[in-house]
């Protein structure tokens, strides 16, 4: 990071524009490396799965159920 500084914690980053601000607040401090290297991280991460689907593809198995429509109650009418 360019120079150190603190961040106060505020409420308002809960909700979605907060959030956003915060994230530009960060990005601010990020050098121009950094921020090349969190864009090539991202890449890895997105060729990963990618590869991970067309793997799953291939051996004809889908995307695994949510857990909980898996562990349901017996005695739920759903």
């Amino acid at each position: 990071m360019k120079k150190a500084f603190s961040i106060k914690p505020s409420w308002r980053w809960g909700t979605p524009e907060g959030s956003r601000e915060f994230d530009r607040l960060l990005d601010r401090s990020l050098t121009f490396r950094e921020k090349l290297e969190w864009l090539e991280e991202a890449e890895t991460l997105a060729l990963r799965l990618r590869a991970n689907r067309v793997k799953n593809a291939r051996r004809g198995t889908g995307p695994r159920p949510a857990r909980s429509s898996t562990f349901r109650r017996k005695d739920e009418n759903v």
